[in-house]
């Protein structure tokens, strides 16, 4: 850009000059670059297609996902529920104990010895 700005700025002649020869050249040059202009739009339009596309395959998926998630989650609850609703109504569940920690303390070393 810098170029053609020093080319206005320079002189009156040059910057006429670059004037005519583009409305010259016009009738030339339209004609051949106007179908690559068209066929990159096309790709453009093309790619931004696709690429829809894929993203709503995508939200299917995560969709269908998210479907199967819920029905596994629905039924472990109606297993929970029909499993509760079979118990006598004054049984109590035993609470599970939970594993000892890893970590050794003096009790631990000491029931061992």
């Amino acid at each position: 850009m810098a170029i053609l700005e020093d080319a206005f700025k320079a002189n009156v002649v040059t910057g006429v000059a670059i004037g005519v020869g583009a409305l010259v050249l016009r009738p030339i040059i339209v004609p051949i670059v106007r179908p690559m202009i068209k066929t990159v739009l096309k790709a453009g339009l093309v790619a931004y297609h696709q690429g829809r596309v894929a993203v709503a395959e995508l939200g299917e998926g995560y969709e269908d996902l998210v479907a199967e998630a819920r029905a596994e989650m629905a039924a472990t609850n109606r297993r929970v529920e029909l499993a509760e609703a079979a118990k006598p109504a004054g049984s109590v569940e035993p609470v599970a104990r939970r594993p000892a920690s890893k970590a050794s303390t003096s009790r631990d070393e000491d029931q061992h010895k």
